[in-house]
């Protein structure tokens, strides 16, 4: 099966450094991590923490998203999505989504909650990507609400895109016996 690769399409930008106490970069996801939403045993739908480094110096703020190019959708899975957080704010620590840095923006997830929303790939379905990417923009705000959803948000990040960081981690639900 080829493996989509949702940004290969947009425009090539800068990159940066995005790190995490809580994960590293293509390494499998902590349990933790996983949706109990969704009905995944020892999930939490807890956020991870998030550190960025390096980005532009003319950075006048950030979107901070999750998504997974593997869902059995044809449009993947948004897990979340934060915009306009402010150019100041370079790290978000654990559980942030659930008091979010002043003046930033929930947008709603594909769960249907503003939240984050752990891993839950259907069982027997193989390992999902979840990609963790931070854009550093060229303005302060979007022009968008917390109705706007995702694929908006990302709509409006290819005008306004400066550099982008990425950390990816997989997960995998195995079938009951």
């Amino acid at each position: 099966m080829l493996q989509r690769e949702p940004y290969a399409q947009l425009p090539q930008l800068p990159s940066f450094t995005l790190t995490s106490e809580d994960l590293r970069d293509g390494e499998k996801a902590p349990q933790w991590l996983t949706s109990a939403l969704f009905g995944v045993e020892g999930g939490s739908d807890t956020s991870p923490q998030l550190s960025w480094e390096g980005f532009p110096e003319e950075t006048k703020s950030f979107v901070v998203t999750c998504f997974d190019p593997d869902a059995p959708t044809p449009s993947g899975f948004w897990h979340w999505c934060v915009s306009n957080i402010p150019a100041q704010v370079t790290s978000l620590e654990r559980g942030a989504a659930q008091k979010l840095p002043e003046g930033a923006l929930a947008h709603r997830n594909d769960g249907g909650t503003d939240s984050f929303i752990g891993c839950a790939p259907p069982a027997g379905h193989g390992a999902h990507r979840y990609i963790f990417c931070v854009t550093a923009l060229d303005v302060e705000k979007l022009e968008v609400d917390e109705n706007t959803a995702p694929a908006v948000v990302e709509f409006n990040i290819f005008f306004h895109g400066i550099a982008r960081a990425f950390l990816t981690v997989t997960y995998e639900e195995h079938p009951s016996s």
